[in-house]
């Protein structure tokens, strides 16, 4: 199947025009420019030497949450403080994913001291990325309300953010999951439950978002198809070449998705569309 220059069709399975009803978005380091530094995040809750040895056995990114329900009550206290004074730092700093993001190259995870400014001289472990370019991510939501598409939001952030979000986003996303609703990805049941809001079923649904181990794994998983953003190639390199769950699309950007809708799917209005409350 021919793609634009940038965007690359994973599954060759796809041959036909699908119907496609909605779409769900991951909001972190995809419709928001990421502004935790999570790596920091995770070292201020594990420890170096615990950090160092969980991140050797999940090459493809730590999932925090679930392995902080495995802990006793109080350990589990203090590590939701932790992460909570992390978010909250974030939620002031909090921007829409730009059209084209300024430093290229350089993923969060593998950001260098030297290469992000400092912002907090309280925390000087709060390194983010802050650009005020034009939104691709405003531009693909209009895209869809055009084209009376629905958009959903599944993230791993608590509500507070996605009230924010949508705040100075300026648009409603809805249903918006936040971690508050459990389980949360990657398990299926925050997709489900919003396919089953919609009326529509998975397969008419794509979920998009930039974890392969969340988004992606939720979206296989459900049933739905799924669109990876992988703005610096970071998931081509050879240690996912064997995961589990692989995406249907991958992009580089947010603008190329459109395209990619109008040219592989048939755009198909849900029965209840004709809003975003």
């Amino acid at each position: 199947m021919a793609t634009s220059p940038s965007s690359t069709v994973v599954n060759a399975a796809i041959t036909t025009k699908a119907s496609l009803r909605g779409v769900v978005f991951d909001m972190d380091g995809t419709l928001t420019v990421p502004v935790i530094d999570f790596p920091a995040m995770y070292r201020a809750v594990l420890g170096e030497e615990e950090y160092v040895k969980v991140k050797s056995k999940n090459p493809s990114g730590i999932d925090i949450l679930h392995l902080i329900e495995t802990w006793s009550p109080d350990k589990q206290k203090r590590a939701y403080q932790i992460i909570a004074d992390f978010e909250k730092q974030g939620l002031d700093r909090l921007e829409i994913m730009p059209a084209k993001r300024g430093l290229k190259g350089v993923a969060m995870e593998d950001a260098k001291t030297s290469d992000v400014p400092k912002i907090s001289a309280v925390n000087p472990l709060s390194l983010i990325f802050k650009f005020n370019f034009v939104a691709g991510a405003s531009e693909l939501c209009g895209f869809l309300d055009s084209r009376n598409i629905r958009r959903g939001l599944i993230t791993r952030n608590v509500k507070e953010a996605v009230d924010l979000f949508h705040q100075r986003f300026g648009m409603i996303f809805s249903p918006a999951l936040s971690r508050e609703f459990r389980p949360y990805k990657p398990d299926p049941a925050p997709l489900l439950h919003i396919c089953s809001n919609w009326d529509v079923q998975p397969n008419e649904v794509m979920m998009i978002g930039d974890s392969l181990k969340d988004d992606v794994a939720c979206g296989k998983r459900a049933g739905a198809f799924t669109c990876l953003l992988d703005e610096t190639g970071r998931y081509d390199s050879p240690e996912y070449q064997n995961v589990e769950f692989k995406p249907d699309y991958k992009v580089s950007s947010l603008v190329e998705i459109h395209k990619l809708l109008e040219k592989d799917f048939n755009l198909t209005p849900c029965p209840n569309s004709g809003t975003h409350k």
